[in-house]
């Protein structure tokens, strides 16, 4: 008879029997759970968004498992420490101190997702395939009820799922819902460019979905995001490869896609009220940006305000000297979080480009994504210039990648050898 209170001995008498599966099992659930979060990064319409709850209960239990913390994602969490302490320095100097003290407690959130995927990631860098899955999902459900809302294809679609004439799916601004497609889009774009077109052919497919979306989204910045960002996956794809052969393949494949391309702006351009959108948000300066007080103005009025204020001038204050919000990430952190908080922001996202930068180039089994995510975190450094980029979800995910490909890159330096993949 079993005795199921003993643990089972393995023929050479040790437990091992036990030990393996039970490692299995853990991974299992860590990618399972890496999956589940991304599959719903999408669904934040309604808040707190499911993606908060799964984040927030990550935290409380992989900390508790033995959440690993590993020194060369170190300069990652201080800095963001950093940044949190800046808004809490600048709590006191808030209009409204209770939607202040809900505002950092975002940033807080935020700060510690994207130290949870450093840190899981890090740990074993194969569950970020499981990332991808998830992400994935969520973009094609993310543009389908996008498309569905923009041509109203069911009873409600087109109040639900758009904003003043454009798609933003399920997110609730169409200027965050576009970059948020950026990733997979470059990391289908990758594989198209790396591996044979009969592996790709369904993916092709759900690129031409995405790239919809982000079109229907007449965003300027994902617009610019979507373009820049593929040509310079292609670069880093063409610079890469050594063989001539495939370099002239890499070349038809651009020149496919690009005819490709413009015979589907043409053909949505042929519908006018597309057209009329396209016309109207296609102008590098839109009314608002360039007048005395627009976007521009309020830049240089903004920074030389925050010159007087080491603490920042407290959430929501900016937008009660002036007509709108900063739209510039880098002002509101100096606004929001003081200077502390600014400067530690802007360290991170320079810090973050110059580590990650040489790991596009070395030939490792996370190429792909050490590519892609530095292109898609580069190019949101770039457009937080122009807008509010701080509480986007997606944008702490980049974040979190590029720095668990830099501490297992700096670990197989001092190592002298690859990971373990399972």
């Amino acid at each position: 008879m079993t005795d199921l209170s003993r643990p089972h001995l393995a023929s050479n008498g040790s437990r091992s029997f036990w030990r393996v599966p039970l490692t299995i099992g853990t991974e299992t659930i860590a990618r399972a759970l890496l999956f589940l979060v991304a599959s719903v990064s999408a669904l934040v319409i309604i808040e707190p968004a499911p993606y908060d709850l799964l984040i927030a209960l990550l935290l409380a239990g992989w900390s508790f498992f033995g959440l690993e913390l590993r020194k060369d994602i170190l300069p990652l969490l201080v800095l963001l420490c950093l940044y949190i302490t800046g808004g809490i320095l600048a709590l006191p100097a808030a209009e409204d101190t209770k939607a202040a003290a809900i505002f950092y407690a975002v940033t807080v959130f935020l700060a510690f997702s994207s130290f949870l995927y450093a840190a899981s990631l890090s740990a074993n860098i194969q569950r970020i395939s499981a990332l991808e899955k998830g992400y994935l999902i969520a973009a094609i459900f993310a543009a389908l009820l996008a498309i569905a809302g923009y041509f109203d294809a069911f009873p409600g679609a087109y109040e639900q799922f758009t904003r003043y004439g454009r798609a933003k799916g399920s997110f609730k601004d169409p200027n965050v819902f576009g970059p948020f497609l950026l990733l997979p889009i470059l990391l289908i774009a990758y594989d198209i460019l790396t591996r044979p077109l009969r592996e790709n052919l369904f993916k092709s497919g759900i690129l031409l979905l995405l790239l919809a979306g982000v079109f229907l989204s007449f965003s300027r910045a994902a617009w610019g995001i979507t373009l820049g960002g593929s040509l310079l996956v292609f670069l880093l794809v063409f610079i890469n490869e050594r063989r001539s052969v495939s370099r002239i393949k890499l070349l038809g494949i651009l020149a496919l896609v690009g005819l490709a391309l413009a015979g589907a702006l043409i053909a949505a351009l042929s519908v006018e009220p597309i057209s009329q959108m396209f016309t109207e948000r296609a102008r590098l300066v839109q009314d608002y940006d360039g007048a005395r007080l627009g976007r521009f103005g309020r830049w240089g009025e903004g920074f030389s305000l925050v010159t007087e204020r080491p603490f920042g001038l407290g959430v929501g204050v900016f937008n009660s000297i002036f007509p709108e919000d900063e739209h510039n990430a880098y002002l509101k952190a100096f606004t929001t979080y003081g200077w502390l908080g600014g400067l530690s922001y802007i360290t991170l996202v320079i810090w973050t480009l110059i580590k990650a930068l040489p790991l596009v180039f070395k030939p490792r089994p996370w190429q792909k994504y050490a590519v892609c995510t530095y292109v898609a975190f580069f190019l949101h450094a770039c457009v937080s210039v122009i807008i509010d980029s701080d509480h986007w979800r997606h944008y702490f995910l980049l974040l979190g990648i590029l720095w668990a490909i830099i501490a297992v890159e700096a670990g197989v330096s001092r190592h002298r050898r690859f990971p373990r993949t399972q």
